[in-house]
């Protein structure tokens, strides 16, 4: 796997890569411009996690996702203090990828 120093970077590369679309996160789902995908409908391909030095508001998770019709993007979320409230199905398959 490919490493990043800094969020941007990551987010930068997976673009490069083919990861193009903006994902944000909803209770239930993800959503993008393209619609909204349930837990079941997609798999996250890679996950790249960054601890703030000094500042816990820098912590942050990004995903590589892929949707299963075949939509490629990048969801960046917070962990810690910043993270989302999330239904329990998302939280458990964004919880099962981390490392």
């Amino acid at each position: 796997m490919i490493t990043y120093d800094t969020v941007s970077e990551a987010v930068n590369g997976l673009k490069k890569r083919g990861f193009e679309i903006d994902f944000n996160l909803e209770e239930n789902s993800i959503v993008c411009t393209a619609g909204k995908f349930n837990h079941n409908d997609f798999e996250i391909v890679e996950v790249y996690r960054f601890e703030g030095n000094t500042d816990p508001s820098d912590e942050a998770v990004v995903y590589a996702i892929q949707s299963l019709s075949g939509m490629k993007g990048v969801l960046v979320n917070g962990y810690g203090i910043s993270a989302d409230t999330l239904s329990s199905d998302m939280a458990k398959k964004l919880s099962v990828q981390r490392n």
